[in-house]
């Protein structure tokens, strides 16, 4: 069975593959463009050379005289002659191709039909398939001259590593961009992989030490309520303290490890298909009765006869209890709203409060885990950030969506929105 980590690490594989074969098309499609072009600058510097040796001048003279090897105008000896007509020639021929654009290194040879050969070049022109020949057919002077055709060959060898050289200004860059985009991917996985056992790792410890701390929690709570048999009046309010923090703590650990179930994948919701208007009428009224004693405006209006959507009751329950303790908890007076209705096959539930507001900054972040609002320096309100998150992974679970609507200074509301049975029905 293929793991995220293989399925990565192929697709990374297979890019590499690919660019390369994109990367060598390329190449031979530029070796494919440089032979033609190559050969466009040929035929211009061979029509240059014929133009220029068909006449009578300096050049086509001093070869003419090589050819007949007559030194009698000229006063040299005819290995002189032959020496000098063979740079002459030379340097006529690499001016003529750089005119057109070549700089590649080549021989070249001066010849009749029968074979006869003139002049050489003074590295040796060779033929075979790995050098490219390109004739010039001599008109005019020479032939005139010598009453036979004369023709002027040229010869490239190696012409594969001079195509190259042309392209290294595409191959060579392109080469190192992909090697540092290799490198790159390559650091990125590492690091991300690293990264992701460190905080298997974290969590795993965190879990661990979490589950440990429900014993002594246990013990405490239990020890508390055998203290509570024979305990004097002045001692009670002591022990009611130590029962609401040890039940405080309890349900920090039960969030906690909670979260971290839902996050691993370790636990597996079960959905099941209800009306979940009554259930939320209770946590509304039940929500509403603590409100009395705790001096907060709460009231809500629960619009329409039924909600029926699939849901998992206890976590979806819980979601709603967390925003509603939230709205208390950041609000001096508290004011709270909460109003519920079906639009459009959804059912839409909005909770507002007369709190501080967020900034767009900060909604950005709200729902992230262990992202605490900030008053300055200081957190207004203890906790640990872990609510929102807790709440926006179980509305994601349900295939929901929650949004947030915000001022500074204005309160806010959260909207819940899922989608029910039957469009509602």
């Amino acid at each position: 069975m293929l793991t995220r980590r293989n399925v990565y690490v192929i697709v990374f594989v297979v890019s590499v593959i690919g660019l390369l074969v994109v990367q060598y098309q390329y190449l031979r499609v530029g070796l494919g463009l440089a032979r033609v072009q190559f050969s466009k600058k040929i035929d211009e510097a061979r029509e240059n050379i014929n133009s220029e040796l068909s006449e009578l001048n300096s050049l086509s003279y001093t070869l003419g005289s090589t050819i007949k090897k007559d030194t009698s105008e000229l006063k040299i000896s005819l290995d002189s002659l032959q020496r000098l007509s063979q740079f002459y020639l030379n340097d006529y021929i690499s001016y003529q191709l750089g005119v057109s654009g070549i700089d590649a290194p080549f021989t070249y040879a001066l010849y009749a039909r029968d074979s006869t050969q003139y002049l050489t070049s003074l590295k040796p022109h060779v033929k075979n398939d790995d050098i490219l020949m390109y004739p010039v057919k001599i008109e005019g002077y020479l032939p005139n001259l010598l009453n036979k055709e004369v023709v002027l060959e040229l010869g490239f060898e190696d012409i594969n590593k001079y195509f190259m050289s042309q392209l290294n200004g595409l191959t060579i860059p392109g080469a190192i961009f992909l090697l540092a985009i290799i490198v790159v991917v390559i650091w990125v996985l590492r690091s991300f992989y690293w990264q992701s056992s460190l905080i298997t790792t974290t969590n795993d410890f965190i879990n661990n030490l979490t589950h440990e701390l429900k014993t002594p929690v246990f013990s405490i709570g239990l020890a508390s309520k055998i203290l509570e048999e024979g305990i004097s009046p002045e001692k009670k309010p002591v022990l009611e303290l130590i029962r609401r923090e040890t039940d405080r703590l309890r349900k920090h650990i039960d969030k906690v490890l909670e979260l971290a179930s839902l996050e691993s994948g370790k636990k597996i919701m079960q959905f099941t298909e209800l009306d979940f208007k009554p259930e939320l009428q209770r946590i509304c009224e039940d929500f509403k009765t603590l409100s009395k004693y705790e001096k907060v405006d709460f009231d809500y209006e629960l619009q329409g006869s039924a909600y029926p959507i699939r849901a998992e009751k206890f976590h979806l329950e819980n979601a709603i209890g967390n925003l509603l303790e939230n709205a208390k908890k950041y609000s001096d007076d508290p004011v709270i709203r909460l109003n519920a209705h079906i639009q459009k096959g959804k059912l839409l539930m909005a909770i507002s409060d007369n709190g501080p507001g967020i900034s767009q900054k900060d909604l950005k972040k709200i729902f992230r885990k262990y992202y605490r609002i900030k008053n300055g320096d200081v957190h207004k309100v203890k906790g640990y950030g872990l609510g929102l998150s807790y709440v926006h992974k179980i509305v994601s679970m349900h295939r929901g969506n929650i949004a947030v609507n915000s001022k500074l200074g204005e309160g806010t509301t959260f909207v819940i929105s899922l989608k029910t049975s039957n469009n509602g029905r």
